[in-house]
Parts: structure tokens; C-alpha cells; sequence
């Protein structure tokens, strides 16, 4: 389980089919084989980890072709930054919302532009997932746990401070990039429940 607050910035420094290398700011001795590292929010298991040369580690994770398929993953390219989160840990502070690291699709940025000291983002997600999304509420984009504004239809917004702009990749996004969409767990559930009550009425 993941909380949406990114805790490093990796980059993509090698890909050989279904498997990824990547630079963490980590250090080796505190990653785990078999460990599981949200990489833009997807879920992924650490394969091989070495020491990198400077600071940090290279670790390796191999993707399924479902992963590569519904997220952003198969068209992620060397020299990418990727928003990195080590597994909460009990006990640890819950600092986001619930992230489990189940991607639900891909959700398109259509247009960016300052508000204050902060940066608006207007998304569109596909139709199935919109019910999910609800103004106040959270959503997990990129792995970063953010707070939904408006909603209208399809479309959404999402304030992102500076923060986090200097700190992750959403700094470098623009309109027309694609991105990695989970929906908030709790609403999901709801929407099941309420499904559920309907047929049984």
C-alpha cells in the first residue's frame, strides 16, 4: 500500500523489452529484492538492485504486457523521470489518501495554467472511470496523491503547489501528456455498494 506522497525522483536509464532499469535516489542497502516500488503510481516489483555509481541505486522491475497496455508504461522512453514511493511501512504516518498501486487506465492533461503560487491542471479521463471522480475528493495521478477541484463530465482539475512541482515529474508535464490514473479506493467501493442496493431494491 502507497500513500501518494512521493518520496524520490527516479530516472529510466535503460529498457529491454519488459524490463525496466532505473536510477533511484535510494540508497542499496535499504532496498529488498521482491520489495514493491510505485513507479508513476504503477505498482512494481524490485528484481535485481545494484549500487549506482554516485549516489543511489539502479534497481530492475519487469512489467506485464496488461501494465504496459493500460498505463503509461509502454511508451516511457530512456532518460524519462519517473515519481518514485517505497511501500508504507506500519506504523508510518499516512500522509496522502489510500494508493494501492492498481493502476485504473490513463487520463489525458488538456490544459495547464498558473493559479497563484500554484499550477492548475485540467484532466479528462475516460467515461467508465468518471463516477469515481467527485469534486473534494482525492485521486492518485502519477502516483501523487492530489485533490480534486471541479469536475464537469469528464473533465476535472487539480491544483498542484510548488512543492510538489520542484519535487516530482509534474513539474515537466504538459498539455497532451498522458498520465497514470487511480481512482480513489473508498469511492470505488461506494459506487459498488450503492450498484449492489440497486439490484437488490
Amino acid at each position: 500500500m502507497f500513500t501518494g506522497i512521493v518520496s524520490g525522483l527516479g530516472t529510466l536509464v535503460a529498457r529491454e523489452g519488459s524490463q525496466f532499469v532505473i536510477h533511484t535516489p535510494y540508497k542499496r542497502k535499504s532496498l529488498e529484492l521482491g520489495a514493491s516500488l510505485a513507479c508513476d503510481g504503477c505498482c512494481l516489483t524490485l528484481t535485481q538492485i545494484e549500487k549506482a555509481k554516485g549516489e543511489g541505486s539502479l534497481v530492475a522491475v519487469d512489467v506485464s504486457n496488461e501494465t504496459l497496455s493500460h498505463t503509461t508504461l509502454g511508451s516511457w522512453e530512456r532518460d524519462r523521470k519517473i515519481n518514485l514511493e517505497r511501500a508504507l511501512s506500519l506504523g508510518e504516518e499516512l500522509g496522502g489518501h489510500i494508493v494501492t498501486g492498481h493502476v485504473d487506465g490513463v487520463a489525458k492533461i488538456v490544459s495547464r495554467f498558473p493559479d497563484g503560487d500554484s499550477v492548475r491542471f485540467l484532466l479528462e479521463v475516460p467515461s467508465e472511470f468518471a463516477p469515481f471522480i467527485a469534486s473534494k475528493g482525492s485521486v492518485a495521478l502519477n502516483g501523487v496523491s492530489l485533490t480534486v477541484n471541479e469536475v464537469d463530465g469528464m473533465r476535472f482539475d487539480v491544483n498542484v503547489i510548488p512543492f510538489t512541482l520542484a519535487h516530482t515529474s509534474w513539474g515537466d508535464r504538459v498539455p497532451g501528456d498522458p498520465v497514470n490514473l487511480e481512482v480513489d479506493l473508498l469511492a470505488r467501493y461506494v459506487a459498488r455498494l450503492a450498484q449492489t442496493e440497486g439490484k437488490n431494491s
